[in-house]
């Protein structure tokens, strides 16, 4: 985070007081009133930042953005003022990798909002970009004028344009913001944030947890070797991303054993994702629509986060170890990848590679044993892309990519402390290992053998299929 100065002190803002009431309409910021907007706030860095312990406002249990941060604030009459600045940003989305994307404060996906149930929230948002942009203040209950949809309810924000959106936080739950101007676009490119409401009492569908973790699910289709994503892409991305980061730079999510555990994932892709952790069984204990009530939940290890959706889990980790928490579906923890590959498995290209190499010394045969020979090849790749399946843990090669990461259990890691702990220590013969004893031959199971003659003679009737063909068709 870019060194700050302390919030300008508190002071009544000419030029905005009619936004007080709430009801009115995003607006453009006079000039005497952005004499006076909060100091802008910045993040480059790719790291999990540390919560943000709430410095004033009400209290609560911050949340920790995997690979983000929380947008601090100012308190002003009463009222938390946020800074929101869509721009141009550079996101390194792994090591070796960066890409060039539009966001939020210096980030994609932008800063994490936090606030309190009941907190009046005034978002002052500048447009740095070069086409007009608009915030929709996804799932959130508010003043019609302030729901951020271009062109429907306010004008755009014309680049260079600063606007207000206020509204109070009505309900608890997660939440997101994303553009609701050319979202075709401005989405592809990497614009959206997770915004959390905190309940500002105990609440009988919302348990208290020692952790809280929240990221968005979003996706890129990006050449290798190119750092733009295409933005017309429908379906087809290469690159599936948690908070705009492909593993193996996901920052694992580092716990202390028997902590009570929620996770916030939030699904602004372009397809669903069925959410897998392993060792662990979780209940979905929320959506965008609010808390699910204690009776209405059930266990699961996988949960389905459609498009547009937001599911919260929640756990206890009480099993130590390293493990793996990803989307199921395999393509998706990849990198970029091509589609048009075609299935070389159990093909002998032993003769035709030796009249190859003759012409093409670097040829090299790929895939006829599958694909993990290609995390282990040395093959040169174009600059600024990272291999398809990558990632090393302390038995080898992990041969995964996009959206994974590691759940870190420990029994001495302390309360509050998000730091790596380094690779599990697995106790003495806790871990699987190669057999090497004799290998006996299967026993055939009787059946398998020459059947029985039939004790009485049975009469086989052959099966007659017949084909209707649709009538009223010419040519049929």
């Amino acid at each position: 985070m870019n060194t700050r100065r302390q919030f300008f002190k508190t002071a009544g803002i000419s030029g905005i007081a009619s936004l007080a009431g709430g009801a009115v309409a995003a607006t453009a910021v006079s000039k005497v009133a952005l004499a006076a907007l909060p100091e802008l706030v910045t993040q480059t860095k790719p790291d999990t930042m540390p919560p943000l312990v709430p410095p004033n406002g009400q209290p609560y249990n911050p949340v920790v953005t995997l690979n983000g941060w929380t947008l601090p604030w100012r308190m002003n009459n009463g009222v938390k003022e946020f800074h929101l600045v869509a721009e141009p940003v550079v996101r390194e989305m792994a090591p070796g990798m960066k890409a060039h994307l539009w966001g939020y404060n210096g980030q994609s996906p932008g800063p994490t909002i936090e606030v309190v149930e009941g907190d009046r929230v005034r978002c002052f948002v500048t447009n740095r970009l070069p086409e007009h942009t608009s915030v929709h203040w996804h799932g959130q209950r508010l003043a019609n004028g302030m729901d951020g949809v271009s062109g429907l309810t306010q004008k755009a924000i014309q680049p260079g344009k600063t606007y207000v959106y206020e509204f109070v936080a009505r309900r608890p739950g997660t939440f997101m913001y994303h553009p609701h101007a050319d979202e075709m676009t401005q989405m592809a490119m990497g614009m959206m944030g997770f915004w959390v409401t905190h309940p500002k009492s105990k609440h009988a569908h919302i348990d208290e947890v020692q952790r809280d973790f929240c990221f968005l699910l979003n996706a890129y289709d990006i050449a290798p070797g190119s750092y733009t994503p295409k933005i017309m892409t429908m379906l087809d991305q290469n690159l599936w991303t948690w908070n705009s980061r492909l593993f193996p730079g996901i920052d694992p999510l580092c716990v202390r054993q028997n902590d009570k555990v929620r996770i916030r994932i939030g699904n602004l892709t372009m397809t669903n994702h069925p959410i897998h952790l392993h060792g662990h069984e979780f209940t979905v204990t929320g959506t965008d629509g609010g808390p699910v009530p204690k009776s209405a939940r059930w266990p699961e290890v996988t949960t389905d986060v459609a498009v547009g959706q937001m599911r919260q889990i929640e756990f206890v980790a009480d099993e130590e170890g390293d493990w793996s928490f990803h989307c199921h579906k395999s393509h998706h923890t990849m990198n970029a990848m091509g589609h048009d590959v075609p299935t070389m498995i159990g093909v002998d290209h032993r003769d035709v590679a030796k009249k190859i190499t003759r012409l093409i010394p670097d040829y090299m045969v790929m895939g006829e044993r599958g694909m993990a020979d290609m995390s282990e090849m040395a093959m040169p790749l174009p600059d600024n892309t990272v291999p398809m399946m990558t990632g090393q843990g302390p038995f080898g090669g992990i041969e995964m990519g996009g959206m994974f990461t590691v759940l870190k259990v420990r029994k001495d890691q302390k309360t509050g402390d998000y730091n790596n702990p380094g690779w599990f220590k697995h106790p003495a013969g806790t871990v699987a290992y190669e057999y090497s004893g004799p290998l006996a031959e299967p026993a055939r199971l009787e059946a398998e053998g020459t059947p029985a003659a039939p004790t009485t003679a049975t009469t086989v009737n052959p099966i007659e299929v017949q084909v209707r063909k649709p009538q009223g068709h010419s040519g049929h």
